[in-house]
């Protein structure tokens, strides 16, 4: 183990909180400073589009950890305060309230922001992201019974909240880009079924592109398209993904290129490493970089960037290999994924069926299984994973 004094952990969500936790657990004894930028403790996002959107949470319910956990810690918490600059040469992060940071290494995990539609870069009542718990927040104090929310982008995000609104009473259009929303993230055929159950539950689903935001008498009115028309709306959810929040970082040497530019070892050059939402490391399939915005990517590549910190250039360090894995719970739902099953050409149900809404299914992709997916069959989709993470044929070949 190397002998630091100072690491400071820039970005205090799920992957900042893990990433010094493993730090404590792996033995470090030296500074360790958290930096985040909103006011609140280390919380957990997904619940933000679901139990905290429909009011079945309330905020406190989010914490990843509670204040007893967090000083055995022994962390310099530095939060509501953001990373300005990273100086390499001095070793120091200077910070948005002037004040600097000395570390000998650094963890990158500021995450992702929102992209927006064009026309609302500034604040306009009826207009909303879905990041952070005051965004969430804000979106819950505006939802009601015949609120006419308009939803853009046909991602998880917006697929959830589309479907929290609607169970609320409020008269949803959900906008996406694709005739099947989610299909590149679930697969078409388990994408398909929740399209379905969008529209049982009253969903109105519109296929078009979004060009920028309508506004009557300084209030959001909805969107305009590409084809000329509009959709009004008394309310907008801009779900159009996210960009790396990486801008600190600019001009200190750090590579960048959607996110922070790693090795197999989730390093971006000397003291500086990086995990979550912003990292992109080599996939060990293609070889090219990639960032994998999932909840438990965020947890697990944390570990393996702290671990690696610790262990120095010449120590026993581990390349990152993970099984993509998530999950989204809609309409009483949870659909579970390994691996990638976006542009399979197969797929194969090996427990249950779509029609009861309880399968396990192989997605395969060039005679290989690219991923699983599941409903209410969680046993039988565990047991797809070891298939998912070998990459093999399908079906396996006989011993």
């Amino acid at each position: 183990m190397t002998a630091l004094r100072d690491v400071a952990v820039v970005g205090a969500g799920a992957a900042g909180l893990h990433a010094a936790e493993a730090l404590r657990r792996s033995g470090y004894d030296g500074r360790l400073t958290l930096i985040g930028a909103e006011p609140d403790p280390p919380y957990d996002r997904p619940p933000l589009s679901k139990q905290l959107l429909g009011g079945e949470w309330q905020a406190d319910r989010l914490a990843l950890r509670g204040p007893e956990a967090l000083d055995e810690l022994r962390l310099d918490l530095r939060l509501g305060v953001r990373a300005g600059r990273l100086d390499r040469r001095e070793r120091t992060v200077h910070l948005s309230d002037g004040r600097r940071v000395r570390c000998e290494a650094v963890i990158v995990a500021t995450g992702v922001r929102p992209r927006r539609l064009p026309g609302a870069e500034t604040p306009r009542p009826g207009a909303h992201v879905l990041r952070t718990l005051a965004d969430a927040l804000a979106l819950r104090d505006e939802l009601r019974s015949g609120l006419r929310l308009l939803v853009v982008g046909g991602g998880l995000l917006g697929a959830e909240a589309a479907a929290t609104a609607v169970g609320l009473g409020a008269e949803v259009t959900w906008l996406t880009s694709t005739a099947t929303p989610l299909a590149a993230v679930l697969g078409t055929e388990t994408a398909a079924l929740l399209a379905g159950l969008h529209r049982e539950h009253g969903v109105r689903l519109h296929r078009g592109l979004a060009t920028g935001l309508l506004e009557r008498r300084g209030r959001t009115a909805g969107v305009r398209l590409a084809d000329g028309s509009e959709l009004a709306a008394d309310a907008v959810l801009m779900a159009v993904g996210s960009e790396p929040a990486t801008e600190w970082l600019a001009g200190s040497g750090v590579p960048l290129d959607d996110g922070v530019v790693c090795d197999a070892y989730c390093a971006a050059g000397p003291g500086v490493w990086a995990a979550g939402d912003a990292a992109a490391w080599p996939d060990p399939r293609t070889g090219r970089h990639r960032r994998l915005e999932q909840r438990t990517n965020a947890t697990e590549q944390a570990v393996h960037a702290a671990r690696n910190l610790l262990a120095g250039p010449d120590g026993a360090r581990q390349a990152y290999r993970p099984v993509p894995y998530l999950w989204t719970d809609q309409y009483g739902l949870r659909v579970q994924v390994f691996g990638r099953p976006g542009g399979a050409e197969r797929f194969d149900v090996v427990d249950g069926s779509l029609e009861e809404h309880r399968f396990a299914a192989v997605c395969v992709r060039d005679g290989l299984v690219a991923g699983a997916v599941g409903i209410a069959s969680a046993r039988a989709l565990r047991g797809l994973r070891a298939q998912v993470a070998a990459h093999g044929p399908w079906p396996p070949e006989p011993a």
